[in-house]
């Protein structure tokens, strides 16, 4: 084992390892409930996702391997080849259910705008560390960044994928928040942002990504069409009360009111069918990773492992907050998958990558 410094080993991150671990088992356990058309056997979805973890934790180990602060140098780089797949998508990319989202790569299926979340957190992590902690940002500082964040954003918004679109942009606007931005700057940062979302809802949006807020706003506007997703979700939900009505128990999943069950609902099947316990156990778990990244992000030893961790954090923030906010009917239904638990390896293997950088700068600040 020459080459590799004992001490990585012995400060390997095991409480963010196992909450990943139980995280993702947990998703798989309820991958198994949430397919209800194979009673005998492991599902087809389980099996895979299985697969997939696998397969993430050897990409979160070889995450380990190389020194995250080589990342920087390769953050353009990666940021450009991310922006080439996703022109590729867009110009002969698999179709799923009116979605051009995947690049089939013979075995598997490759969905580029979950590697644009990675490639945006490294950027930025390194156009930070590069201006220093101390230094105010204006107006102009933020017109190079805001490029950058437009031009995968309107690539992958043209798929269509709001959900990561908005994605994309929150995470990437949550490094402002670590920032010291002029007040100014600030307000008409946000003018600008209002504009923006202005110009995506009359040119971008599609007719029915309008009517899911229309059906957000008010509910009983088409209950049988396009509110349906949201009030079966919040019934299954609801339905659950303290302990759930058990594994595979939940009428909701079981009977197939449930849209989307296995990917964008899959957090309406675990409140079903274990109730506020489980649910609680699982945000505790989430909890405990996001406290936990903040805590990697605050005992850095450099600015780019610092604001590498905070963007990880945020990615997950966001994701679950999002997904679980359109889950239970406090926000539009947009499509965003919940990290670890919904059915998705181009997710999943994201997540697991994202967590071994977050990892790799918590093992490596006992060797500087």
């Amino acid at each position: 084992m020459q080459g590799i410094d004992r001490r990585l080993i012995q400060n390997f991150e095991w409480p963010l390892f196992t909450m990943a671990v139980l995280v993702a088992g947990i998703g798989i356990v309820n991958l198994v409930s949430a397919s209800p058309e194979q009673t005998t056997g492991l599902p087809d979805t389980a099996w895979r996702q299985l697969v997939w973890l696998g397969i993430g934790i050897v990409l979160l180990f070889a995450t380990l391997v190389p020194d995250y602060r080589t990342l920087e140098r390769f953050a353009l780089p990666f940021y450009a080849a991310v922006v080439v797949l996703l022109v590729a998508v867009l110009l002969g990319g698999r179709i799923v259910n009116g979605s051009q989202r995947w690049l089939d790569l013979g075995p598997l299926n490759l969905q580029p705008s979950e590697l644009a979340k990675l490639a945006m957190i490294v950027l930025f992590a390194r156009l930070l560390a590069r201006r220093g902690a101390s230094a105010p940002v204006g107006l102009r500082d933020l017109i190079v960044p805001g490029i950058l964040i437009a031009i995968p954003a309107a690539l992958i918004v043209k798929q269509p994928d709001l959900g990561t679109t908005l994605i994309l942009c929150v995470v990437s606007g949550s490094f402002l928040a670590v920032t010291r931005v002029r007040v100014f700057s600030f307000l008409l940062l946000a003018a600008i942002a209002v504009g923006a979302a202005a110009v995506a809802w009359l040119f971008f949006l599609h007719d029915y990504q309008k009517e899911r807020v229309f059906t957000f706003l008010n509910p009983e506007r088409d209950p049988l069409g396009a509110a349906y997703h949201a009030i079966q979700s919040q019934i299954a939900v609801g339905s659950g009360g303290l302990f759930g009505k058990g594994f595979g128990q939940g009428s909701q999943s079981q009977l197939d009111f449930l849209p989307e069950q296995q990917t964008d609902f899959v957090f309406s099947v675990l409140g079903e069918e274990w109730g506020f316990v489980g649910v609680a156990v699982v945000l505790a778990l989430y909890l405990g990773i996001l406290i936990r990244g903040l805590m990697i992000a605050h005992s850095s030893k450099d600015l780019f492992g610092s604001y590498l961790a905070v963007g990880i954090v945020a990615l997950f923030f966001w994701a679950g907050v999002i997904n679980i906010g359109m889950v239970i009917g406090v926000l539009p239904v947009v499509g965003v998958p919940l990290p670890m638990l919904s059915y998705g390896g181009s997710a999943l293997l994201t997540c697991m990558i994202a967590l071994g950088l977050l990892m790799n700068v918590s093992m490596r600040r006992y060797v500087f």
